[in-house]
């Protein structure tokens, strides 16, 4: 899992997304259920490339991130992006791999 420490590292992503679709995952340090999150994350077997963002470190890339995709931040929060937009999002405890097994199979072909 890669981190998104920039806001020119997120644009630059959010680009590629048009290429290489991804998941990214808005995570919190002092919550619990981002805990959670994270460890559905890592056991997701998935080809598709995870990202994170830890957003007390970095909030402005979550705050762009919102503007960007025009989606209420939440922490945590799993997005499925492609083609420049958010496809598909999941927040607190409805991050469950089986969930976003389904997720992927259903908005990316």
């Amino acid at each position: 899992m890669m981190r998104i420490k920039s806001r020119d590292a997120w644009r630059e992503l959010l680009e590629t997304s048009k290429e290489q679709p991804f998941l990214l995952l808005k995570f919190s340090m002092t919550c619990a259920s981002s805990l959670s999150a994270m460890k559905e994350l890592r056991a997701l077997d998935t080809e598709l490339p995870k990202y994170v963002v830890i957003v007390q470190m970095e909030r402005q890339v979550s705050n762009a991130i919102e503007k960007d995709l025009g989606v209420r931040h939440e922490s945590p929060q799993l997005l499925i992006l492609k083609d420049g937009r958010g496809l598909w999002q999941a927040t607190h405890y409805k991050i469950k791999k089986s969930l976003l097994t389904e997720a992927i199979a259903t908005y990316i072909s």
